[in-house]
This record gives C-alpha cells, sequence and structure tokens, in this order.
C-alpha cells in the first residue's frame, strides 16, 4: 500500500510584495480637526457609534487640535487633571463639564430627531 503524500507548500515572498509599512495617522487627523467643521462632522460620527471610550479619545483629539488640552482645561474653567481625567479611555464627564469643554472648542451639543426608517 502506497503512503499517502502530504503536499505543503510555503510560497516564498515575492519582492516588492511586502505591504507598506502603516504611517501614523494622529498628525493627519489633529490637522483636519482644527476646522471646527471638521471637528463636529468626526465627533457627530464618533456618537452614532455610541462608544464611549471612543467618544471621549475623540473629544480628546479635538481639544488637542484646538489648541491642546491644557489650554482647553483654562477656557472650560476646570484642572488641567481634571479634563486629561475627563476625557480618557473611562472618562465620564458631567453634562455641565462637557459642555464647558465643547464650548471651549467652539463646539455645542445638539439634538435632533432619528431619522425614521422605511419598512
Amino acid at each position: 500500500m502506497p503512503r499517502p503524500i502530504l503536499k505543503i507548500t510555503k510560497h516564498a515572498p515575492r519582492k516588492g510584495s511586502r505591504a507598506a509599512p502603516s504611517l501614523p495617522y494622529e498628525g493627519w487627523l489633529i490637522a483636519q480637526l482644527k476646522d471646527p467643521a471638521e471637528a463636529a462632522a468626526y465627533l457627530e460620527a464618533v456618537l452614532e457609534d455610541g462608544d464611549q471610550a471612543a467618544i471621549m479619545l475623540a473629544l480628546r483629539q479635538v481639544a488637542q487640535a484646538q489648541g491642546g488640552l491644557a489650554r482647553i482645561a483654562r477656557m472650560a474653567h476646570l484642572t488641567r487633571e481634571a479634563t486629561y481625567k475627563m476625557l480618557s479611555k473611562s472618562g465620564n464627564p458631567e453634562l455641565r463639564s462637557l459642555s464647558a469643554v465643547l464650548k471651549a472648542t467652539g463646539l455645542r451639543i445638539s439634538v435632533k430627531p432619528i431619522e425614521k426608517r422605511a419598512a
């Protein structure tokens, strides 16, 4: 009885086929978020997902783009430490603090009705 032949082949990497290393996007994002309209659209998109950690990160990125967290904290009449904690991954700001930070970045909270989906 002949032995079964197992054929396992590994393709040698081709020249130039390696994926390009990823580029840091943070600098580009911060530059985009300097525009208040871009910052508002970015926050709105993140808010739609509803992930609180992502929302806090997005707020932190907007604050960095608008002059840095220390400057935003001063303008919002908050301590720098409280602002860093509030905008951390586990941050849970009070509405008053959130409104103050948004105002310092030139933004505000807005409410609109949920669009009804066609049945």
